[in-house]
């Protein structure tokens, strides 16, 4: 830390999360009704009523309920590649010798579903109104790739990207957009003058239930379509793609990705309960916002004329000039107290000697170890991701590794107090005196 100590603040109080389920009672109620009647397996009226209330809620014509947001964007990337480039064979994926553009800074379930169908991502930096997909880096990706046909899309931390923009793009050379609403459920776009719901802007839409998010199953996710033939082949897939038949009858690759009828009775309690989680949790972003002015911080940014985040996670960047020295490798951070200044390392271990968790930033895909190979694009072009090899963000190229090298997730938790969050607060001013 930057001082020793501070001895009104008790190192030991209650734990400030990130963000933690936050349940209201209808969970249990509908948990134990799947209890009472039996329907604990993959089928069940939790099933049904959750896939109804949040089609109509995104405003799309079918829901499947899945295991988890990642299985929703798997399925989703299987059945984009089969529209593409037909079935593949049981022992190859469907984007087999084809590549994706993907969001760079995100977390690696946007993005892994590619490899899970033998597709190569290839990256897509960010642009900083948003902290999502640079259209403009898009444009020359397809430049260089002008035969793909698939764009794999996040929205940061509950803040919608620029979908039109983006759209306009997919629409101009024939490609399809999986859409990774999974941290912004409840978040709203304004598509053509029109406010839209994230997980409603691709062609294929996944959102996520896990327990860090928005509304919670304790896990689970959706795909969310309006055509009822992905619909069902998805819901196919999802179990093991058993056929019609009174013996088990497998045609095509499935898997085991249903979500189960008590995580739905969690998920079902919850769904009243979204619109004053986003409140709640806009308020925290709005504390923060007030509470840290006069810092060389800055929190993350969105389009207030065009979106409506969720504000799933309040996050901030440090300003240039006010960042202490900080190195970090691929295992290891380490900082240079500075006075006056400081970073997200020492912001960190600040608030974790507080008991108060925070995160870094998504660390950029194309400096992950598993994608170094494969290319990256930011509005001034194509960079090789193998001269990152072994380096960290530090020397790292482009938007996002900026905002990862000097950002912080903030505790964002709805059961943390205005007292909790002025406690967060004031570390975080301590660690610049």
């Amino acid at each position: 830390m930057a001082f020793k100590g501070a001895p009104d603040i008790d190192p030991e109080g209650k734990k400030i999360w990130l963000s933690s389920p936050t349940m209201h009672g209808e969970e249990q109620m509908w948990v134990n009704d799947a209890l009472s009647t039996n329907w604990v397996s993959t089928v069940g009226e939790n099933i049904r009523e959750t896939e109804r209330q949040m089609a109509s809620y995104v405003g799309v014509k079918y829901a499947v309920a899945l295991s988890a947001g990642t299985a929703a964007l798997h399925l989703a990337a299987r059945l984009a590649g089969e529209k593409l480039y037909g079935s593949a064979r049981v022992n190859e994926g469907t984007l087999r010798k084809h590549r994706a553009f993907c969001s760079d800074l995100t977390f690696d379930a946007s993005v892994n579903p590619v490899a899970y169908e033998n597709g190569e991502a290839i990256f897509i930096d960010s642009e900083r109104e948003t902290w999502n997909m640079d259209p403009a880096a898009l444009k020359i990706a397809f430049e260089r790739y002008p035969d793909v046909r698939l764009i794999v899309t996040a929205h940061l931390y509950g803040t919608p990207a620029k979908m039109q923009e983006i759209r306009e793009i997919a629409a101009e050379h024939g490609a399809l957009i999986v859409e990774d609403a999974a941290e912004s459920l409840g978040a709203q776009y304004r598509l053509n003058g029109n406010w839209t719901e994230t997980g409603s802007l691709g062609h294929f839409n996944a959102i996520s239930f896990n327990g860090n998010k928005i509304i919670t199953g304790s896990s689970g996710g959706m795909f969310l379509t309006d055509d009822r033939e992905d619909a069902e082949k998805v819901r196919k897939w999802s179990t093991q793609s058993r056929e019609a038949t009174p013996w088990y009858q497998h045609e095509e690759l499935g898997y085991n990705y249903r979500m189960s009828n008590i995580v739905a009775g969690i998920v079902r309690g919850q769904i009243p309960h979204l619109p004053e989680h986003i409140e709640a949790k806009k308020a925290i972003y709005e504390r923060y916002r007030k509470g840290l002015e006069g810092l060389p911080v800055r929190m993350n940014a969105f389009d207030a004329e065009n979106s409506r985040p969720n504000f799933w996670l309040s996050c901030l960047t440090i300003e240039e000039d006010a960042m202490c020295r900080q190195t970090r490798d691929d295992r290891k951070a380490s900082y240079i107290p500075e006075a006056g200044k400081s970073c997200p390392t020492e912001i960190f271990e600040t608030l974790a000697a507080f008991q108060i968790e925070s995160r870094p930033i998504w660390k950029p895909m194309h400096l992950q170890p598993i994608y170094r190979d494969h290319a990256f694009f930011t509005a001034d072009g194509e960079v090789s991701c193998r001269d990152f090899a072994g380096l960290s963000a530090e020397n790292g190229s482009g938007v996002g590794a900026d905002i990862f090298r000097r950002g912080l997730c903030l505790p964002s938790d709805n059961k943390m107090t205005p007292e909790e969050q002025g406690k967060v607060i004031e570390l975080i001013r301590r660690c610049f005196d």
